[in-house]
């Protein structure tokens, strides 16, 4: 394999890479089956991120005296146990800081392709593609609820594409590995 060790690893593990292709896909069908117990379980991972997050920084806060980290570190601690005790404010709060960034990221793309409209041609793609942030931004500021669930399905999607893309790779590092003789293992 032309003495690359990163593909003849690659091609060496091509079944692990396939199976988190097959977990990806798996993990994509079930959100877009059950949304909401998706979106749930994210905000109870995220409100365990947050609590552990929090109480590290806590603790690395107090032993090193750096009175702001451990502050952070309890502000971490408050949104875990907000998102813990109260999911669906979480769910609508991350919402609204989504739809808000969106917005923001649409009036920016926007405001350039005005100001680029004489140096570029096909800056209406830019303009048009702002626009699509702006719309997707107020309907899931307007609508949390929907908002989430548009959020879930469209997390549910990347992962089937990321999931098929990985086993078309893994597919081709077995058919490479095969190739050459199944002598594929690291250099």
């Amino acid at each position: 394999m032309q003495n690359l060790p990163v593909l003849r690893a690659l091609a060496a593990n091509w079944g692990a890479i396939a199976l988190r292709g097959v977990l990806a896909i798996l993990f994509g069908v079930l959100a877009w089956l059950w949304p909401g117990m998706t979106l749930a379980v994210l905000i109870i991972l995220y409100a365990a991120y947050a609590l552990v997050d929090g109480v590290m920084g806590i603790v690395v806060g107090i032993r090193g005296r750096n009175w702001g980290y451990a502050l952070l570190g309890l502000v971490g601690v408050i949104a875990g146990v907000v998102a813990a005790l109260w999911p669906l404010l979480a769910a609508i709060v991350l919402v609204t800081i989504i739809a808000i960034w969106a917005i923001v990221i649409g009036v920016m793309e926007i405001v350039t392709a005005i100001r680029l409209r004489n140096e570029i041609e096909g800056e209406w793609l830019l303009a048009l593609t702002g626009a699509l942030w702006v719309l997707f931004g107020a309907y899931a500021l307007f609508f949390p609820g929907a908002g989430a669930l548009s959020l879930v399905w469209l997390i549910g999607t990347w992962a089937i594409v990321i999931g098929v893309l990985e086993l078309i790779l893994a597919f081709r590092l077995r058919r490479l590995a095969h190739h050459h003789g199944g002598t594929t293992a690291p250099a």
